[in-house]
């Protein structure tokens, strides 16, 4: 019976946390607002790393490491890696199927962002850097020379 209240108890914590991971996060209409006034520190991207955290609504500023190909297969994504100040590297993956492709980009231009982070083993990935045109997920974007990528 213990170990029965013991798992149960496990259970209901891994919701609870899960859950309130998620509430966490403001409603789409202020995500936006939010993300635009604020950055995540390179720590928090550093605890989301070390927590293998996934659909996280992040917002951050790199400095471009390398230009790669687009990524043709299924929807098409504009690709390249941005350096954190914390040397941590994330890859952006930008849906060019649905918003236009960052002009001119290359190493060592500094990008804003937000999107949502998907933990990987070389730093995260950040994708959904762009409106939804279906209004299911908040919409994200790109900063680059002055130019906002949505």
């Amino acid at each position: 019976m213990k170990n029965r209240l013991i798992i149960i108890a496990a259970i209901l914590l891994a919701g609870f946390l899960g859950v309130e991971n998620y509430n966490n996060t403001p409603a789409p209409a202020n995500r936006d607002a939010a993300a635009q006034s604020s950055h995540n520190d390179d720590a928090e991207f550093a605890q989301a790393f070390e927590r293998r955290a996934t659909k996280l609504q992040m917002a951050g500023q790199g400095t471009v490491a390398k230009v790669l190909p687009d990524d043709n297969d299924g929807s098409r994504h504009q690709r390249f890696i941005l350096r954190l100040a914390s040397g941590q590297t994330l890859l952006v993956a930008h849906n060019i199927d649905l918003a236009p492709r960052v002009a001119a980009i290359q190493a060592g231009d500094t990008v804003e962002f937000y999107g949502q982070y998907e933990w990987s083993e070389k730093g995260g990935v950040i994708h959904w850097t762009h409106h939804d045109p279906q209004g299911r997920h908040v919409g994200g974007w790109l900063k680059h020379n002055g130019q906002t990528y949505q």
